[in-house]
Order: C-alpha cells, then structure tokens, then sequence
C-alpha cells in the first residue's frame, strides 16, 4: 500500500516520507504567514515616531537631541522588553504572549489618541509603550522557528523577520496622514489594521507541538555564560543596530540636512528601509546555502563602507544610494545572525532569540540617539555614522576570531 494512514495522538498522518529538504512541505505555513503579520504590523507602529518626528518636533519645540532621545526610546524600550517576552515566550508559549503584547499596544495607542501628547516626556512615555511593539520580534521568530528543522532555519526566521517591512508602511503613510488629519490622529488610525491584523493572527497561528521543558528564570540566562551567546549579541547589535535606527531617524536627518518635506523624507526612508526589509529571508536563505559566518563576512565589510560613505555624501543622491546599500547589507546580517543562533541555542531559542534581539535594539537606541547629539553638539550627522561605521569593522574583526571555533563545535548538519 502506497501510504498508511494512521490516528496518532488525535491527529491524522500518513506513513509516506516528508520530503524534509523542500522548506514548503515542512512546518505549517499558516503560523508562519500569522508570525509575518503581527510582526509586520507591530513593526509598524513600533518605528512610528520617526517618521512623525519633525512634525511633533515642531509642534513641541524639541531639540535635536530631544529628537533623537524620542525616535530611540521604542528602540531601547523593544529591546528590554524582548527578554520579558522571551521569558513569557518560553513559558506560555509565543501565540498567546503575542496577543498580551499587541492589546497593550493597541491600548496604548488609543489611550495616546484620546488624550494628545502635549510634551517631550509625553513622547517619551508613548516610546514606552511602543516599544511593546518592538519586542514582538521575541515573540514571532520563535513562534516560526519552532515548526522548522535546522536546515530550514534561515529561510523560516528570514520570512518571519521579513516582517520588519512594517517599517516602510510607518514612512510611507505616516507623514501623508499627519498631513491630512494631524500628527495625534495617526496614533489613533494605527489601531485600525492593530485589531484587524490581531484578529487574523488568533486564528492563524498555533504553538509548535513539544516546546522546551519550563525552566527556572535562572535558567533562562544560562546561554550568558556562554561566549558564543555575547557573540552573537554583539553581531546583531550592528546589523540589526543599523537596520532599526536608521528606520527610525532617516526621515530627521533627510528633512534637516537636505531640507525636504515630511513627506518627501518619508518616501526616501521608505525606499531605505524597504531595501533593508526584503532581503532579510534573502539573507537567511544565503546564510543557509553558504553559511552564516561567510554572509556576516561580507556584511559588516559592505556596511561599515556605506556607513563611511555617507558621513561625507554631498548630496541627496549619493546619500539615499548609499543609505540603500547600507541598508541591503544590514538587513541580509539580520537574516545570516537568525541562522546561527538555532544552530548553537535550539533549546534556549525563545530566551536566545529575546536576548538577541534587545541587543539589536540597544544597537538602534545607540544610533538613533547619537545621531540626534552629534547634530545638536557639531552641527552634523557625520561623526554619529563614522562611529557606527567603526563598530561594523570591530564586528568583521570579531567574526573572523570564532570562525574558526565555531566550526569546529558547532554540529546540526546545517552550513555554518
């Protein structure tokens, strides 16, 4: 008989192999297009401030490092939180950890909405919340990344992190609504596609069967004993450092240092972000093929050039091709780091992926702010982005010193 049919544990499943080397027969599909979406519209509103930001800059008289404190806030707050998240993701499972995350949102927002941001500290606290927005990328990567085997990592936690094309919607729509209905009534128009998106993911998304045993908290932060565990923090401070700060300040920086409208600035941070956005599964599925390690390789080398580059660019055109192949290169690094961390932390992936992911955002509250006091105190952007530029090269430096370990150490049948 061709296949068997069988009843086991209440499911039904047939004795023909799967065919475990085709990434669209493993897995479940569903979850993975429910991961896409919460994360995509989380994004969203996680990055709102930025592209709202000369707006409200000028309705609060704000300073240019006030700027840059208020766009960074939703970073530091997304990156602190995603080790709450990975802790709650660990214990209560990534489905319904996510819905907790996206009601506070959605509440937040609202809240914001009906009462108005009068204030710098009211931005500030707004940041907070949003930054529950942010930590949703501890929540929809293991939500994924359970379902797949390891040779399929790169690819599944690429087309789950794709989600950070919820940035490109922030720029392209946010300035062009403020326009029309004022800057406070965008917080309240992005509950809208919040509870439609919320509504779909419920139905959607389902726990992967046989999670990690609960552990203690202690526990949870034994991978920091590790160094492949701080590693792999640092690499992704930069790549996804880069990504998710410059997300959050491009639309600053291109109103104030080549004059262009709210709107204008925000079709070119678009264009940035969107590059950084689409080649993130490109970069799972490369690391995948030729292996993490060489795709940082090439990474932290392309980006600390554009990076440096653009501290000098003269005009717009040089500026927004440059920020494009920075962005190219950071957001294939956010994809190659998500092949390596299940390859050496699968147990620990919840907690991993939540440890992670607060150092990249620590990495985006870095350049989001620093580049607000470099305009403040030298009257340029320029110094910001050398030093980030710096940090890429100490990140090459630093993958080539475990390389060769790694490789040694590391054994999952999938390319390192």
């Amino acid at each position: 008989m061709a296949s068997v049919v069988k009843q086991m544990n209440g499911a039904t499943t047939s004795s023909a192999p799967v065919d475990k080397s085709n990434f669209w027969r493993v897995g479940h599909k569903p979850t993975l297009i429910a991961a896409f979406l919460y994360f995509d519209l989380a994004f969203m509103v996680w990055v709102l401030l930025g592209p709202l930001a000369p707006d409200i800059a000028k309705t609060l008289s704000l300073t240019p490092a006030e700027k840059g404190l208020m766009v960074a806030t939703p970073t530091l707050m997304g990156a602190l939180l995603r080790v709450v998240n990975g802790l709650l993701v660990d214990r209560i499972g990534p489905k319904l950890s996510g819905a907790i995350s996206q009601v506070i949102v959605i509440v937040g927002l609202l809240t914001a909405w009906s009462m108005g941001v009068n204030s710098f500290g009211g931005t500030l606290a707004l940041g907070v919340i949003l930054g529950f927005a942010g930590a949703s990328f501890a929540i929809a990567l293991p939500l994924a990344s359970r379902w797949y085997p390891a040779e399929h990592q790169g690819k599944a936690m690429g087309l789950a992190g794709m989600g950070n094309s919820g940035t490109v919607l922030a720029s392209l729509f946010a300035p062009t609504l403020a326009k029309l209905f004022g800057w406070n009534a965008v917080l309240g128009l992005a509950c809208i596609p919040l509870v439609i998106v919320l509504a779909v993911y419920m139905v959607m998304a389902k726990d992967a069967p046989n999670p990690p045993a609960p552990k203690s908290i202690i526990e949870y932060f034994h991978p920091l004993k590790t160094a492949d565990a701080w590693w792999l923090m640092g690499f992704y401070a930069v790549t996804f450092g880069g990504f998710s700060g410059l997300a959050s300040s491009l639309t600053i920086y291109f109103t104030d240092q080549f004059g262009l409208t709210t709107i204008m600035a925000g079709y070119c941070t678009a264009a940035c972000v969107f590059a950084g956005s689409l080649v993130r599964p490109m970069g799972g599925a490369l690391a995948d093929r030729i292996g993490g390690i060489n795709a940082l390789t090439m990474v932290f080398l392309v980006a600390a050039l554009a990076l440096g580059g653009v501290s000098a660019a003269p005009t717009l055109g040089s500026a927004l091709s440059l920020f494009v192949l920075a962005m190219l290169a950071l957001g294939t690094g956010n994809g190659a780091v998500f092949q390596l961390v299940p390859q050496r932390f699968q147990a620990e992936i919840g907690i991993m992926t939540g440890l992670v992911g607060m150092a990249g955002g620590v990495g985006g509250f870095y350049l989001a702010s620093s580049l607000g006091f470099a305009k403040q105190f030298t009257g340029s952007f320029s110094t910001g982005f050398l030093i980030f530029a710096a940090l890429a090269l100490v990140a090459l430096a630093g993958i080539t010193t475990v390389k060769g370990k790694w490789r040694a150490t590391w054994s999952t049948g999938a390319r390192i």
